[in-house]
């Protein structure tokens, strides 16, 4: 088996952490985390994949291990993040590269594509919407917010960055909770209670609205150049619904979508089954 190994990277004077294997010299393949976790999300999906790619997971900005600077000297916008993970991408020598998006990482990905269309080789999404059909009606506090950047709707976030509620979003939509291991969860939990945290989520929430006003760009993106493209949902998403992953098939019709019956941390349940989805459609 491939060793992970452990590193970070000075992306101009910004520590980014990152796990890393397989051969340097097989394809590429960035794996981009979302809310509320970071690149450990993946530790069971690596060693499944690094046999044959060259993975790299790296923590986004205010996530993990990466630095989480003051909200006075960064400011936590989507389009930050993804400046940071571009030059993240081009210091650690990824020219071209397949990307794996979820959750978060889907805007931060797909910003990386908009950019620099030529150094995309694939684009994975599980649980990564790009599309308003796939927005449930779990988003309905947070477009309040957009609507309305009250103090008051900041604070109703707060009920997102609970212990509860990350528990919550591992476990809802899982047949069987036994599955879900508490490592992950607790590590989450263990991120959001440092001090600071809090605001740089809910300074994320606000933005999202930024990615939802890209959905154009990034459907512009899928029709114009048709990257090979693997949707593998979980199909019991509380926050990203099927239709959203249906939609990919309407710019990209050589898109395939695959539904597996978990919820939105889908990893947690079928890794090996969303890896050998990944191996299958890599190898085409």
């Amino acid at each position: 088996m491939t060793p992970t190994t452990y590193r970070t990277a000075d992306v101009d004077g910004f520590k980014v952490f990152y796990r890393e294997a397989g051969p340097t010299n097989a394809p590429n393949l960035l794996l981009l985390h979302g809310f509320p976790s970071a690149g450990h999300m993946f530790r069971d999906l690596i060693p499944l994949l690094a046999d044959k790619y060259h993975v790299v997971a790296p923590d986004l900005p205010g996530f993990g291990q990466s630095d989480m600077p003051s909200r006075d000297t960064f400011r936590y916008t989507f389009d930050n993040v993804a400046r940071v993970i571009e030059r993240f991408t081009e210091v650690i020598g990824f020219d071209r590269f397949a990307v794996y998006v979820f959750d978060y990482g889907a805007p931060t990905g797909f910003r990386l594509a908009l950019r620099h269309p030529e150094r995309i080789t694939a684009i994975i999404s599980q649980n990564g919407n790009a599309y308003e059909d796939g927005l449930s009606d779990g988003w309905t506090p947070i477009k309040a917010y957009w609507q309305d950047p009250s103090l008051a709707n900041r604070e109703a976030l707060r009920a997102f960055l609970t212990p509860e509620a990350t528990r919550w979003q591992y476990t809802h939509g899982v047949g069987d909770t036994t599955m879900v291991s508490p490592d992950g969860q607790n590590l989450d939990n263990f991120y959001l209670a440092r001090p600071g945290s809090d605001d740089v989520q809910l300074d994320l929430f606000g933005d999202y609205k930024s990615n939802v006003a890209l959905y154009p760009s990034f459907q512009d993106y899928f029709r114009t150049h048709k990257p090979p493209f693997l949707a593998v949902w979980g199909k019991n998403d509380p926050f990203f619904i099927p239709p959203g992953a249906e939609a990919f098939k309407r710019d990209n019709p050589n898109a395939v979508v695959q539904f597996f019956d978990t919820g939105h941390f889908a990893l947690e349940t079928h890794a090996r089954e969303i890896a050998a989805s990944i191996r299958a459609f890599l190898t085409q």
